[in-house]
């Protein structure tokens, strides 16, 4: 698991190797993540933008950029927590993804960023 907490806001990242899927000819290497996004500050915030850097061997970065996860914008009161789970394709069978969520404190009416940590990517057999 990997974690971090940017203005009392915990996120945890759980990866998992799902396989190997050809695509193309080309073998992509397939992983899950789950995030798990916690309110632990005193205001009610909202998560309204995501932005990734994913990484691969031999590979130059590629990033993404869309609003809220997986189709949802979620409210987090203080307190609450909201998880989701997505998927990642890769050519290399290790790569890792971080970024940061763009979220709005509604006290203040203020956009805040949250950083995502980075965390790895790798196929089961890769490790030792």
């Amino acid at each position: 698991m990997f974690q971090q907490i940017t203005k009392g806001i915990r996120i945890s990242v759980f990866t998992k190797y799902n396989g190997e899927l050809i695509n193309d000819n080309i073998v992509n290497y397939a992983f899950t993540y789950t995030v798990k996004i916690e309110n632990q500050s005193n205001d009610v915030v909202q998560l309204i933008n995501r932005n990734w850097k994913i990484l691969q061997t031999y590979r130059r970065p590629y990033f993404v950029e869309g609003d809220g996860v997986i189709g949802q914008k979620p409210i987090l009161k203080s307190g609450v927590s909201h998880t989701y789970s997505s998927n990642c394709l890769l050519i290399s069978p290790i790569g890792s993804m971080s970024g940061f969520y763009t979220m709005i404190n509604f006290s203040t009416a203020k956009e805040f960023e949250v950083e995502i940590p980075v965390f790895d990517l790798a196929a089961t057999f890769t490790l030792n």
